[in-house]
């Protein structure tokens, strides 16, 4: 067993469930969606991201560019809700949140297309 592959299979199916985890709700209620949740999709995901660094392949291209689209789309959802908790005056509102969590979605696309391409890349690989 590659305990390489293992640390990066885990991180990436992390980086789904944890931005799956905070995704699932009521897309405008903001109790539905935990802020630390969303802080470690961050984390997973750009661990993941610095994980597939390494890889020249076509494929390797492909995990960093899912991978950099999650980071991108996390973070900018992240600063969106910093911005709204802390300086608009009206603070969190379902419009804003139905944005934060609209930004997750995309994300979660893109681990979903990460780890459809790991499964695939997994299947490939003779013995």
């Amino acid at each position: 067993m590659n305990s390489e592959k293992v640390i990066f299979g885990f991180f990436i199916v992390l980086a789904l469930t944890l931005n799956f985890g905070f995704f699932i709700g009521d897309i405008d209620n903001p109790a539905h969606h935990n802020v630390y949740e969303l802080f470690a999709a961050i984390v997973i995901s750009m661990i993941a991201t610095v994980l597939k660094f390494g890889d020249r392949t076509h494929l390797g291209a492909i995990f960093l560019a899912t991978s950099l689209v999650a980071d991108l789309q996390l973070i900018v959802a992240a600063i969106i809700w910093g911005y709204v908790e802390h300086v608009q005056p009206a603070g969190m509102d379902g419009e804003s949140m139905v944005a934060i969590v609209s930004l997750s979605g995309g994300a979660l696309l893109a681990n979903i297309v990460s780890v459809v391409l790991l499964v695939a890349e997994t299947m490939t690989v003779r013995r």
